[in-house]
């Protein structure tokens, strides 16, 4: 199978490499100049949870691709989807396939522009989620931040064979899940990272956001009216190894409990393989404050959670929480709010004046 990587950052860029070196036939494209050109030079240098190597990538500028293509990987941020695609369209065969390889709901916008270009629809496209991490720290540079598995499904819900060979490559990264009700695990994802949204709101690590338990009732509570959304939208969704959703609906305080052992298991998955005395990391929350704080820049929160706001609008169900989390990251990103413990006391309010907080 050819497979065509588009967006070199961490999840594209470790995925890879990993099925360079087992002998597949993939080339990674990016918009980012000096990283191509570094790929080009020198290679892919990782370090983090695996120690610290040099991959022999194919690596190419976008106006260097050519068709027919067959495996698409989408691996830019969910922002960036539809430009991505656009870059692919003409060099579309009729074996080419696209797979959502990244966060966000962008499966339907992906299918809807296949429609709108006559060139298939949903049989021509995948879902997955990357559970795994990683930064994109400089060209040519990857960090790779933590372990997790692929889940990876057909957005038919059949199982094909090129579904299995795409399994198998990307099988020399990490483990990856076969699913039948991808779209499912799609929600369950996005669901799940209105947390790790929240744990943006400060210019700290998981542990002091997420891992205090004040601040993780609130997060529980903002993941709890998340739930009742995609529940709203008819969706079932799909426990994973980050979530369980039986846990985020709490009718006591023992519930309560449950719902807060997850998120300490969350944490401790994200941190389990790290080694402080080996690696010091450079990402030290998630993608969302990476972009900020690191990176300077927009993060993807408009067009993945902001998404599941637009989907509650849809059918009428309640989003205020998730809605205020959203407006408070874009005040961070625009300049007018500023980082700190102070947002996780005003949302706090917020959810208190609501009457959502956790028993």
């Amino acid at each position: 199978m050819k497979i065509t990587i588009i967006g070199a950052g961490a999840i594209g860029g470790l995925a890879g490499a990993w099925m360079t070196e087992a002998g597949h036939d993939v080339t990674l494209v990016d918009r980012w100049a000096e990283h191509i050109d570094a790929l080009k030079q020198h290679g892919l240098r990782v370090d983090g949870v695996r120690g610290e190597r040099q991959y022999t990538v194919r690596a190419l500028h976008p106006h260097e691709l050519q068709g027919p293509l067959e495996a698409v990987l989408i691996a830019t941020k969910s922002q960036h989807t539809l430009d991505a695609l656009e870059s692919v369209l003409p060099h579309f065969g009729p074996d080419t396939f696209v797979v959502s390889y990244q966060n966000g709901f962008n499966e339907p916008d992906i299918i809807a522009r296949l429609e709108a270009a006559g060139v298939g629809g949903r049989e021509r496209v995948m879902g997955s989620i990357p559970n795994y991490g990683g930064a994109l720290v400089d060209p040519g540079y990857i960090e790779f931040v933590h372990e997790g598995p692929i889940q990876l499904g057909e957005m038919t819900g059949e199982r094909t064979p090129r579904l299995a060979e795409l399994a198998a490559a990307l099988g020399a990264l990490t483990e990856v899940q076969l699913s039948d009700n991808i779209w499912g695990q799609i929600w369950a994802k996005e669901v799940y990272s209105a947390q790790v949204v929240f744990s943006a709101l400060a210019d700290a690590s998981v542990t002091e956001t997420l891992g205090v338990e004040r601040y993780a009732r609130v997060a529980g509570a903002v993941v709890r009216e998340a739930l009742e959304i995609a529940e709203a939208n008819g969706i079932t969704v799909e426990a994973f190894d980050f979530f369980d959703p039986a846990n985020y609906k709490p009718q006591t305080p023992e519930d309560t409990e449950k719902l807060l052992a997850n998120i300490r298991h969350a944490i401790w998955l994200l941190k389990k393989d790290q080694k402080p005395a080996t690696h010091q990391f450079k990402k030290k929350g998630s993608g969302i404050w990476w972009d900020i704080v690191y990176r300077g820049r927009p993060s993807e929160v408009r067009s993945s959670n902001g998404k599941l706001v637009a989907y509650a609008e849809r059918v009428g169900a309640d989003a205020r929480l998730n809605a205020k989390l959203c407006e408070m990251i874009y005040e961070i990103e625009d300049g007018t709010r500023p980082l700190g413990f102070h947002n996780y006391d005003e949302l706090e309010g917020y959810v208190q004046s609501l009457g959502k907080a956790l028993p």
